[in-house]
């Protein structure tokens, strides 16, 4: 008997990282969870009456370590968005735009968010977009319809 094949679905990201058109924020094919590249950008609106004059999609401030943690927290909305956690990351691939100025200092982030066995993982240095410093992909082993606690 031949075992039903399992459709791609894409994965609405409402409280993430601003949507493009021309990509999907995240996707799940079976029990994979697949989020596209995500930058130190910020998600949402600023808070009402807060005083934040900031709008969603600015890149934060602060050089590799904020944009390190910006990435991996819209990386994080993304996964929560498909019923998943970043404990379900089991590859990372990491884009830096000067990997040997900043590897160090990301990797001292990075450390805070997979302390303990961490996913599999590639780091190279790439051409980003504008003045975005880093750039991370992720793929999480989430099987559907299995409730997180």
């Amino acid at each position: 008997m031949k075992q039903k094949r399992s459709a791609k679905q894409v994965i609405a990201v409402p409280k993430g990282p601003p949507a493009h058109p021309f990509l999907s924020a995240a996707m799940r094919a079976g029990d994979f969870i697949y989020v596209s590249g995500n930058a130190g950008l910020r998600p949402g609106r600023p808070p009402h009456g807060s005083g934040q004059k900031w709008m969603p999609g600015e890149l934060v401030q602060g050089g590799i370590e904020a944009e390190t943690r910006q990435c991996i927290e819209n990386l994080r909305i993304s996964l929560e968005a498909a019923g998943a956690s970043l404990r379900d990351v089991v590859k990372v691939n990491t884009f830096l735009r000067d990997i040997d100025r900043d590897f160090h200092a990301y990797n001292k982030v990075y450390q805070e968010f997979f302390p303990k066995d961490p996913p599999a993982r590639t780091t190279v240095e790439a051409k980003i977009y504008g003045t975005i410093l880093v750039e991370i992909e992720c793929i999480a082993y989430a099987p559907a319809g299995v409730r997180k606690r």
